[in-house]
């Protein structure tokens, strides 16, 4: 049974311009142990999913519109709010995009990593402070001890999100949602990062939701990869064969994009045109207006996630009818 089950999520934003469907039914599990790796645009949904899942959409304007998320047999989209507070940050934990944002700059370094363990940890001050110190070594502070009296201005931005993580790790997560955590970094505090990452998952043997943009980072940290478009997961696939044959024209034209995998000498690809807007209705497949290989099919009926081998998934009208090969 996997540690956590997502089942047809749907997520729309009320505006007085009609609703934002962020998130239109987005399935996908998470073994325990395992690295799920969801990747897309900017603006694909990517984000919302998790917050979605954690219970952090602000509502309103935002709203669940249906849909499951059942994490070790509780339906966290359903479930009481004490209940949701009782596995959030101590059960599952998150690391956020920006954490000079997601950190509070008055509140001391030392006060935002323990406030976790005070909450659900039961544990004293005393006690959750040395837990603190120790977790700010693992994740790589150097001069801990002192930096833990520092507010987060004076923290470089690697090292902000170090603190973040220290944050989500210090109560031992059965599953850690990372949310591009290594955005705006430097190549190489955000090696340093994922390698962090990699070791804590091993010795705790928790389950990891990695958020990105960068296909070249799932390649090294991922067991399993979800592709989203516009609302939608468009392909599904062990992280290997994605990468070797992927099936959806979208994800082919994600990987045409990666500046390391193109000839030399030869212009950078780059996908045409831009992503719908998904609060206006559209027919057919969302990608079709920027899809090199679209039919007049793919404008007849948006087209669904089916298994094409043996746990590859995904959404292409032509490639299920064997018309095209990306």
């Amino acid at each position: 049974m996997p540690l956590l089950s997502v089942t047809d999520l749907r997520t729309h934003f009320h505006t007085r311009h009609g609703a934002y469907r962020a998130v239109d039914g987005a399935s996908f599990a998470v073994e325990r142990g395992e690295t799920l790796g969801i990747v897309g645009e900017s603006g694909s949904g990517k984000s919302v999913t998790c917050y979605s899942i954690m219970g952090l959409v602000p509502q309103p304007p935002g709203r669940i519109i249906g849909g499951s998320a059942m994490f070790d047999g509780v339906d966290l989209l359903r479930c009481p709010p004490a209940m949701a507070r009782s596995i959030r940050g101590r059960r599952i934990s998150m690391i956020f995009q920006d954490p000079m944002t997601s950190l509070n700059p008055y509140m001391k370094v030392s006060d935002q990593v323990i406030e976790p363990l005070m909450i659900h940890g039961g544990v004293t001050r005393r006690e959750a402070l040395g837990r603190a110190l120790s977790m700010m070594e693992a994740v790589g502070i150097n001069d801990a001890s002192r930096r833990m009296n520092t507010f987060p201005h004076e923290f470089s931005g690697g090292m902000r999100q170090r603190v973040m993580i220290a944050m989500a790790l210090v109560t031992r997560p059965e599953l850690l949602i990372a949310d591009e955590p290594t955005t705006a970094l430097d190549v190489t505090v955000q090696a340093q990062i994922l390698e962090l990452i990699r070791k804590e998952q091993r010795e705790l043997g928790m389950a990891v939701i990695f958020v990105t943009h960068d296909l070249g980072i799932v390649a090294g940290l991922c067991d399993k990869v979800q592709v989203m478009y516009a609302g939608r997961i468009v392909e599904s696939a062990d992280v290997d064969t994605l990468y070797r044959a992927p099936m959806h024209p979208y994800t082919r034209a994600l990987q045409r994009s990666i500046p390391g995998l193109q000839p030399k000498g030869e212009e950078l690809f780059t996908i045409p045109g831009m992503p719908p807007d998904v609060s206006k209705p559209f027919a057919g497949c969302a990608f079709a207006p920027r899809c090199g290989f679209a039919a007049p099919a793919c404008e007849d009926a948006t087209p669904e996630l089916a298994e094409a081998a043996p746990g590859h998934w995904h959404a292409c009208t032509r490639a299920h009818a064997g018309e095209i090969r990306v």
